[in-house]
């Protein structure tokens, strides 16, 4: 941990290597190169300071690890947003998968999450073991996000920095959380307990609630998907339904943005009555939702509201 032993060595050491490892993670996210940010996943030593907190907590003693952790993510995010200065105003945030990827968190990445603290835990508590941190650095996404909040601060887009930073919140909790219980079941709890005279549960409680914080929007978010991708499955049904006495007409793709759902037609002649369409969908997604039709010859449509 950074508090003990040559904390000035350990400090300019760890310093250097998260400002290198966030530089090399906004070039790779700025490039959409994913061979360049797991590059910076490895040798980014975020992770330290993360476990010294479960540590800490276990133990009942201050690391000042918690200050550490705030000011390294105050510095990856203001790098993401000095390098956001080489993208266009214009620029499609969404078009970048490493951008993408990392701002729609959902229970899938806590679970990961949660698997990588247990074994980054294991990894540091047992010497026989370390072989593995290699990969464990690689699993945990903990510089790319912040880097990922920092490009789109730097872009004026706020919701999408807010999903890349509940993304690392996940990972830091299931971090914290699966480090203390590695450290407790190891004993270091125990020792803790019997220098104070009595056990502490207030850390413990205090990590479930926030566990708990992070996994109902997580949750939320992963319902909102999944309904999503329901809605837009079935939209491409009703819609394949619509086109289907048209002679080569096909449906290309369907999405939904800005709750307006955009289905997108290839059609050699004219599009069929849009009113037959909105009939299809009446009950198949909720009323209310506009639809939209774009063609490959670049016209749109705006069909209107279902059940409307």
């Amino acid at each position: 941990m950074l508090s003990t032993g040559d904390t000035t060595s350990k400090r300019s050491a760890f310093w250097t290597m998260l400002t290198l490892s966030s530089v090399i993670a906004a070039g790779g996210v700025l490039t959409d190169s994913t061979a360049t940010v797991i590059g910076a996943m490895i040798i980014a030593p975020l992770s330290t300071p993360i476990m010294g907190i479960a540590l800490g907590s276990v133990q009942r003693r201050r690391t000042g690890s918690a200050a550490i952790v705030f000011l390294a993510c105050l510095l990856v995010i203001a790098t993401g947003v000095v390098m956001s200065v080489a993208l266009p105003s214009n620029y499609d945030l969404l078009s970048n998968s490493q951008i993408s990827s990392r701002t729609s968190p959902g229970l899938i990445d806590l679970i990961a999450a949660l698997a990588t603290g247990f074994a980054g835990a294991v990894a540091l508590a047992r010497r026989d073991v370390a072989a593995v941190l290699p990969g464990v650095a690689i699993a945990i996404s903990l510089v790319p996000p912040l880097v990922v909040a920092g490009v789109c601060l730097g872009q004026r887009s706020g919701w999408l920095a807010l999903g890349a930073i509940a993304l690392f919140v996940s990972n830091l909790f299931a971090l914290v959380f699966a480090g203390m219980v590695v450290f407790a079941s190891l004993g270091y709890a125990a020792e803790a307990d019997k220098a104070a005279g009595r056990p502490a549960r207030g850390a413990a409680v205090a990590m479930v609630l926030l566990f708990v914080v992070v996994l109902v929007p997580l949750a939320a978010n992963t319902t909102a998907t999944l309904l999503l991708n329901v809605w837009t499955g079935r939209t491409k049904d009703a819609a394949e339904q619509w086109l289907g006495e048209e002679p080569d007409a096909s449906v290309t793709s369907v999405d939904m943005a800005s709750r307006t759902m955009y289905i997108h037609v290839r059609t050699p002649g004219e599009l069929p009555p849009v009113k037959s369409l909105l009939d299809r969908l009446e009950g198949r997604i909720p009323d209310g939702i506009p639809v939209v039709v774009d063609t490959s010859r670049g016209r749109r449509v705006d069909a209107g509201r279902v059940g409307g």
